[in-house]
């Protein structure tokens, strides 16, 4: 009997979902990648009109994903693609906006580890 597909999808992105230090690491790397985006999206703009208020309903998600670990690569994807989108049409290099989108992305490759909700969901079963 073949496993749903969203099953099979997180976890065939990541072999383990390792926990103790590691596990420990992969939380302050979602945590820390979560509060950047938030504090980028603070810092990039008001609430004047409707669309801003879209885009920050958006990101408020997407740090709440990262968080508690659901659909991690897909989130930290997104939240490295915000970075870039908030760093590329300023007309300097802003060097903490290209720190914290290289931190999304090396989480996106990680993976959420064992305290998450991914590994709730999507990780390995231990048949007692």
């Amino acid at each position: 009997m073949r496993a749903p597909v969203s099953y099979c999808g997180v976890q065939r992105l990541f072999s383990t979902f390792p926990d103790a230090w590691p596990g420990l690491g992969l939380v302050i790397l979602r945590l820390a990648s979560g509060f950047s985006l938030a504090a980028a999206a603070h810092i990039a703009g008001d609430l004047s009109n409707g669309t801003q208020l879209l885009e920050r309903c958006l990101i408020c998600g997407i740090v709440l994903l990262l968080w508690i670990g659901f659909w991690t690569p897909v989130a930290a994807l997104a939240a490295a693609a915000i970075q870039i989108a908030i760093v590329y049409p300023g007309p300097r290099l802003d060097s903490s906006a290209l720190t914290a989108a290289a931190v999304a992305v090396a989480l996106a490759m990680l993976g959420p580890g064992a305290w998450s909700l991914d590994a709730r969901l999507f990780g390995r079963k231990r048949i007692v």
